[in-house]
């Protein structure tokens, strides 16, 4: 049986903020200014890293080497122009855990972004995704799908 379509509604808040849920559920705030809360295009960008942050964490978790922390650093740059749509974001992934390895984290984040997002599967395939993983404190670029990956191909997706 298909699952339900996602909803939400958006009701202004006065100025240019706005709150944003599901029918009957938690609202959040979103602000036009940044002032108050979170631009459009910074929920945009949180929701990509959250939608990347609960996979990595999943996957790491069975195969029994659960991070300790995890923090994603998210880079979003834009046109000058109108609209000021996103070309290319960098999504820094921040894990410490005494037993992950670098080769399963490396996998972990290029699925968790390439294979499971259906934020990251949802955005324009021309915005090249940058990954890099600072594990326990050793930052390198994760070499994946989404480093590997040619401007306009498809990122996988669910």
């Amino acid at each position: 049986m298909p699952r339900p379509p996602n909803q939400v509604t958006v009701q202004w808040a006065g100025a240019r903020r706005f709150r944003s849920g599901r029918p009957g559920g938690p609202r959040a705030e979103i602000d036009g200014d940044s002032a108050a809360a979170p631009s459009p295009v910074e929920t945009l960008l949180g929701a990509l890293g959250a939608c990347s942050a609960v996979d990595v964490v999943d996957i790491l978790t069975k195969r029994r080497t659960p991070p300790e922390r995890l923090e994603v650093a998210i880079t979003g740059h834009r046109v000058e122009t109108t609209p000021r749509r996103l070309t290319r974001v960098t999504m820094e992934f921040r894990v410490d855990g005494a037993s992950v390895e670098r080769a399963q984290a490396e996998r972990a984040v290029d699925l968790a972004v390439n294979r499971y997002c259906s934020v990251r599967d949802s955005l324009a395939r021309d915005i090249a995704i940058e990954l890099v993983l600072v594990l326990n404190g050793e930052s390198a670029p994760v070499r994946g799908e989404a480093s590997a990956a040619p401007a306009g191909a498809s990122p996988g997706g669910d």
